[in-house]
């Protein structure tokens, strides 16, 4: 049950409160001194606070409430606290809500206003709470996963983006294959780093293979090496990539590529830990961890018969998919501010470009495109023009009755920690048009 005190010097006025709320199921702490409240706040827990601005009749000038609140906010900056005032203090009501106040409310009240106000206050103080325990655990979970793994400097915020991280970081002690999944330049190859320094074959070789970059006749002799002879131009003996990555992991990028005579070896290789060399009777034994990668639908090329699949089933023991850039949208921000090159930093309206923008080209189109950004900018601050991206349009100012209004705009920021895709979910607006409601009532993201 929320507990609320009332600080007011009128035993009247506070006896009608503390009966108004009891009746409404509050449990109720009433005392008639700014003295006696701040006591009682120090001793015991409370949910809100209902205070008079004058606590003596000898004087209208609000100043003993002014004093109060400053103290209460001082020692207690999160408790919610609202004005009781005459219209003579009206003023100094209005200053003390910008000072942080939760609302005021002149005398006499009207009730169902008074609570319809503590209930509203007392949802977002739980919310707020919610939310703060919510961060605590999330940066709880991130302080893990930096404390005990190497991220290979990872940067991230998205919670999706955590999600497949904490998955990578714990399968990466099994000798299981992992297949990463994902479209091309969502950092497929850095996923394989973090998982290789963080498996038992951290010390060994860290081997990587674009499948997609070789010629079909190439790729056997580039995986399992050849002997002297074994196709024109070997004039010796070549070690492959599985020999290369004994003892550590092998990371097979575009593994949809492989022809179908290299995956019937690679099935071999990785049911056996055996091969051949090409041109080659002699049989090499490697131990090897295999992860693969690939941007392609590999149950579609099974069903037209491109990849077996017993190759697939053995590959993707466990699988990691990687989103879109577009998909966690609140990676953009952090990554364009790492990819950018010391001295320089985003303007609000470059800010507002990056998250407006699809990336198509995904993480890798945003490095490249702040990289550029960095040597083409004269000034420190960059802008759209320089990431070569349009500015994100404002919205004309209506006043829709449909719209959300600063208060809700607030509310929604604060329940999601500022993580405006939450908050325009939760307002059922677009992010970008979050974005431009932000510039237009000049809310800050803080």
């Amino acid at each position: 049950m929320p507990t609320i005190l009332v600080i007011d010097d009128n035993p009247a006025v506070a006896t009608a409160l503390e009966t108004l709320f009891s009746l409404h199921d509050f449990e109720t702490r009433a005392v008639h001194t700014p003295e006696d409240g701040l006591a009682l706040l120090a001793r015991e827990s409370v949910d809100l606070v209902v205070q008079d601005m004058n606590f003596h009749a000898d004087t209208t000038s609000g100043e003993e409430g002014v004093a109060l609140f400053g103290a209460i906010r001082e020692r207690h900056p999160d408790l919610p606290v609202i004005l009781l005032t005459a219209w003579t203090h009206l003023e100094s009501a209005v200053d003390l809500v910008k000072a942080g106040a939760a609302d005021y409310l002149a005398k006499p009240w009207d009730d169902r206003k008074l609570l319809a106000t503590v209930n509203n206050l007392l949802e977002l103080a739980q919310a707020r709470s919610e939310l703060q325990r919510h961060r605590s655990g999330e940066r709880r979970r991130r302080d893990a996963l930096l404390r005990e793994y190497d991220l290979k400097g990872l940067v991230f915020a998205d919670a999706a983006s955590e999600a497949t991280l904490t998955l990578a970081c714990q399968v990466a002690r099994s000798e299981l294959p992992v297949l990463v999944s994902g479209p091309n330049g969502t950092g497929k190859e850095k996923y394989a780093e973090i998982i290789h320094a963080n498996s038992n074959v951290r010390n060994g070789p860290f081997v990587a293979v674009n499948c997609g970059a070789l010629p079909g006749e190439l790729i056997e002799a580039e995986l399992f090496g050849a002997d002297a002879g074994a196709y024109t131009g070997a004039n010796k003996a070549r070690e492959g990539k599985f020999e290369a990555a004994d003892g550590g992991t092998l990371f097979l990028d575009e593994i949809g590529t492989l022809p179908l005579a290299g995956q019937v070896k690679l099935l071999r290789v990785l049911e056996t830990g055996r091969f051949q060399r090409l041109g080659s009777n002699r049989e090499r034994t490697v131990q090897v961890r295999v992860i693969s990668a690939t941007n392609a639908d590999l149950p579609t090329a099974i069903a037209n018969g491109q990849f077996r699949e017993d190759l697939f089933y053995r590959l993707n023991a466990i699988e990691l998919k990687l989103l879109p850039l577009a998909q966690r949208p609140d990676d953009i921000l952090p990554l364009a501010r790492h990819f950018l090159p010391p001295g320089k930093r985003l303007g609000e309206a470059a800010e507002r470009a990056l998250l407006a923008h699809a990336w198509p080209g995904n993480v890798r189109e945003l490095r490249n495109t702040l990289q550029r950004a960095g040597l083409l900018a004269r000034d420190e601050e960059i802008t759209p023009n320089d990431l070569g991206l349009a500015v994100a349009p404002l919205a004309p100012a209506t006043n829709g009755a449909d719209e959300p209004d600063r208060a809700a705009i607030e509310q929604a920021l604060e329940r999601a920690g500022g993580v405006l895709a939450q908050a325009a979910s939760d307002l059922g607006l677009s992010r970008q048009a979050l974005y431009r409601r932000l510039e237009r009532l000049g809310i800050k993201r803080d």
